[in-house]
């Protein structure tokens, strides 16, 4: 279908951007969605793979609504690098439209939003502005669900879930929801009353297959026997660097995953060593650039940064959770600039950005997450699969799994190449999933009976997916029940209404029980490792670093001594496997980063990364702020719980905190300005001639211009 043929349906403004891209002709799931009523404002599931088209099924949708309805669009995606990504892509479609991002702060309302035509935000974000009550929600025309089969993951899904719902029965705004692995889009379409677009459309064809002994066994259509291909081009014996000869020598780039961030790593020093030479010709400039970008990411580079800047020079990198945010967009940007020719990467890369390769190799189809280790489904894999492939510079693209024999590879063949995807089932319905979201619904008044609240179960995926709502009533009768003896929920004749302190628990968007354990515990922090402690004894802190042997001699010491910051009250199984030597240990990890102890000497004392200490910084600094809110609820002195966040955000020991109020003034700066006797603001008002010899003038001018 021409888009020409569409004038007088679509707005102008669509047409006219569509033009400026290239883009003349619908896709087969455009075409599609377009039939099936997307312009009538028809609630559409869209089923069909990577770079099919779907997201301008849903940038039709938004723009129509903004300019013909003149009501909002809510983009809604997981991922913030995915939320990110297409908020960048509108901006550049439609300059002129009022688009806003939101993916930070979880305790605020965002007023300003209110201002804004098209908003993109990430799911926990969104559910977040309706817990503090945003009043536009009314107004909005139309909202999309990216990667809507995230409602079958434990972590994320039930947060998606619940919002779904909440913004059906608050809205009547149109609803796309988009995914590119999905069993069960019909059963999906039913709950949002929708009408489901299944395609099996790629603009860029898909061979998959498996490799063993050197030779690719490829999804044959005829039949369920695979179709051998000829041996692949290269030396080496090993078919996961074989392959990647291949795939350079024929000009292209791969993505190769692993299971782990270990495994990731190594595969990229074995490429890198393999193919020596190959891949940097005419990079040489680009990649020795982003070497040393890499390696200066922090003021001192640790080991992990000086692997990855030495493979870069190579022309391969590795990319996953622990790698510094700057790090990780600096390979992500080389590889689309085609500086970069492999990435060896964990999972997580298949999800959130866009970032397609010809070639796409998956070395072990195992997955280990924090708690346990199993196979991946069918749909991850799908997930993965669809990175092969780059329109605009692929015909085809490939994507390819390792067995290590015949029978492991009929296995494999049988299991994910000629499989369907599995069905996406909820993940409501055990009590920790439940806490938060029950609290928040009786917070923001949504449910105030048991009646209601079961009516709002009802009408979520859970309650269409099961015939009998018996075991979720038992549920959240237990919830209930706990989130009244903790004092966040009160009932009064046979209607529930949060108290002042879970009406605050639910804004700051932690679980109930992590705000139970700290309300405890509040009033027994007596110094900087008590309140590390207290926040790090929370389930958002999951995983904790490793136990190292320091930790669990002074553990048993704490222990003796700190006998009322230990759990007593709770029953074990609200906290899983609870692990007090693990948050010690992650406690005393954020202790040496308050106490100034390097990046590097941090990482390899824990056993960590860069990335994820910055993590770990991160969900401490918000823990230790939500301490302090419920310490004003509770009427207690915060002071050291204030001085203690300072101290985190920066890295500094007590004794910084009056210079570190002075913007341009960080750890670095405030720790040369202290050992040269400029140890106050006041000091340094009276001290300019020696503070510009030690910053700088530049700098100076901007730290003396504060006082």
């Amino acid at each position: 279908m021409d888009i020409s043929s569409l004038k007088g349906r679509l707005p102008l403004e669509i047409i006219e951007s569509l033009a400026k891209r290239g883009i003349a002709r619908l896709t087969p799931p455009q075409e599609a969605a377009i039939k099936e009523g997307l312009l009538e404002y028809r609630n559409l599931v869209v089923a069909s793979p990577t770079a099919s088209g779907k997201t301008l099924i849903a940038e039709i949708a938004c723009v129509k609504s903004i300019l013909e309805k003149r009501q909002k669009a809510v983009y809604i995606a997981p991922m913030r690098a995915l939320v990110t990504e297409k908020f960048n892509e509108f901006r550049e479609a439609y300059p002129y439209m009022k688009a806003a991002m939101s993916i930070g702060d979880l305790d605020a309302n965002d007023q300003w939003l209110a201002d804004y035509e098209m908003i993109f935000v990430s799911t926990e974000k969104f559910d977040s502005l309706m817990r503090h009550g945003i009043e536009w929600v009314g107004g909005v025309g139309c909202i999309i669900f990216d990667e809507v089969h995230m409602l079958g993951d434990m972590s994320r899904g039930p947060t998606l879930e619940i919002l779904i719902t909440k913004l059906r029965l608050q809205s009547s705004a149109q609803i796309i929801a988009l995914s590119a692995t999905i069993g069960n889009a019909n059963e999906i379409a039913k709950w949002l009353d929708a009408k489901a677009i299944e395609s099996d459309y790629r603009p860029v064809k898909l061979s998959k297959g498996v490799i063993c002994n050197n030779r690719v066994y490829y999804d044959n259509e005829e039949s369920d026997e695979p179709r051998e291909s000829a041996s692949l081009n290269g030396t080496s014996r090993l078919p996961e660097l074989r392959l990647v000869e291949d795939t350079i020598r024929q000009g292209k780039q791969a993505l190769v995953f692993y299971s782990t961030r270990r495994n990731a790593e190594g595969g990229a020093k074995r490429i890198a060593e393999s193919l020596s030479g190959i891949l940097t010709k005419g990079n040489s400039a680009a990649l020795d650039s982003l070497s040393r970008q890499v390696l200066g990411a922090l003021d001192r580079p640790t080991e992990q940064c000086t692997k990855l800047s030495k493979l870069i020079k190579s022309g391969v990198a590795f990319h996953h959770a622990g790698l510094l945010n700057v790090q990780r967009n600096a390979i992500e940007e080389a590889f689309r600039a085609n500086a970069i020719k492999v990435i060896c990467a964990t999972t997580t890369l298949a999800y959130g950005v866009n970032l397609p390769a010809h070639t796409v190799l998956l070395k072990d189809i195992h997955r280990y997450d924090n708690s346990s280790s199993g196979m991946m489904g069918v749909n991850e894999v799908m997930q993965i699969f669809g990175r092969a492939g780059r329109p605009k510079y692929d015909t085809e693209g490939r994507a390819l799994i390792i067995a290590a024999n015949m029978e492991r590879m009929k296995e494999l063949y049988r299991d994910y190449i000629i499989a369907k995807p599995e069905a996406i089932d909820s993940a409501l319905g055990v009590v920790p999933v439940l806490r938060s979201h029950v609290l928040s619904l009786i917070a923001t008044n949504f449910v105030s009976t048991k009646e209601s609240m079961n009516s709002f179960f009802s009408k979520t995926f859970y309650g269409l997916q099961y015939n009998s709502m018996s075991h979720i009533h038992r549920v959240i009768d237990e919830v209930l029940h706990d989130l009244k003896r903790w004092e966040m929920v009160k009932e009064d004749d046979r209607s529930y209404v949060a108290t002042k302190l879970g009406s605050r628990v639910s804004e700051l968007y932690i679980d109930p029980l992590s705000a139970k354990w700290m309300v405890d515990s509040i009033s027994n922090v007596s110094d900087s490792l008590d309140a590390l402690f207290m926040i790090s004894n929370t389930l958002e802190m999951r995983p904790y670093v490793r136990v190292t042997a320091d930790a669990e001699g002074r553990y048993a010491a704490y222990l003796h001594t700190h006998k009322k910051l230990m759990l007593r009250e709770f029953d074990p199984m609200d906290y899983g496997n609870y692990e007090p030597e693990g948050a010690f240990s992650t406690a005393l990890m954020l202790n040496d980063w308050a106490e100034e102890m390097k990046e590097p000497e941090i990482v390899e004392k824990y056993s960590s990364t860069p990335g994820a200490l910055y993590t770990k910084i991160t969900n401490a600094d918000w823990l230790i702020y939500s301490a302090i809110e419920l310490s004003k609820i509770l009427k207690m002195p915060h002071r050291k719980l204030l001085e203690m966040r300072v101290r985190l955000r920066y890295g500094i020991k007590e004794e910084l905190l009056d210079l570190v109020r002075l913007q341009q003034i960080g750890r670095a700066r405030a720790r040369t300005l202290y050992m040269n006797g400029i140890r106050s603001v006041n000091d340094v008002r009276n001290n300019r001639a020696k503070v510009t010899s030690l910053l700088g003038k530049e700098t100076a001018d901007k730290v003396l211009s504060q006082v």
